[in-house]
């Protein structure tokens, strides 16, 4: 027989609750580089299949060097499931609230994007509260190629008793 307890098998060895989020706290979402495999991928799930995100002569007609990726293709990268933050309320996660970004730079095949989520607000209720995140992707050159915002609901620590 084993000591194996399959509620131990965690990401991460401490669950969190809203009261021990810090404003200025950040969650690394691992980089990624938009490979013609992310462009096809993306493709496929949205169904997009305009010439401007896959065809690349049609792009560098239009004075562009390579695909341009879609603007949600590059959002889709601030998924928190890509990094920790869902491993650490896997127990206080009561939902996503909100989403808004705004796309400031282009992000062409090739490129790699550093996409990171910061706690900017935490909103206390009574056995709940709101934790937003601001929502970033850098690219190679260390420009700011998106920025937004998320909202969790995320339960308080339960009173022990």
């Amino acid at each position: 027989m084993t000591d194996f307890d399959p509620a131990q098998h965690r990401m991460v060895s401490e669950q969190r609750w809203f009261e021990d989020f810090v404003l200025g706290e950040r969650f690394v979402i691992p980089s990624r580089t938009q490979t013609s495999a992310v462009f096809a991928a993306f493709q496929t799930a949205s169904g997009d299949t305009h010439p401007i995100h896959y065809d690349v002569e049609y792009c560098r007609a239009r004075g562009m060097p390579d695909l341009l990726a879609h603007g949600f293709q590059t959002l889709v990268h601030t998924a928190p499931g890509a990094g920790l933050f869902p491993y650490i309320v896997e127990e206080s996660l009561v939902g996503f609230l909100e989403q808004s970004s705004k796309f400031l730079k282009p992000v062409y095949a090739g490129d790699t994007i550093y996409p990171a989520l910061e706690v900017i607000e935490l909103v206390p209720g009574r056995s709940t509260g709101v934790v937003t995140l601001r929502s970033t992707v850098f690219n190679q050159r260390k420009e700011l190629v998106l920025e937004g915002m998320q909202k969790f609901l995320i339960r308080r620590r339960p009173v022990q008793t």
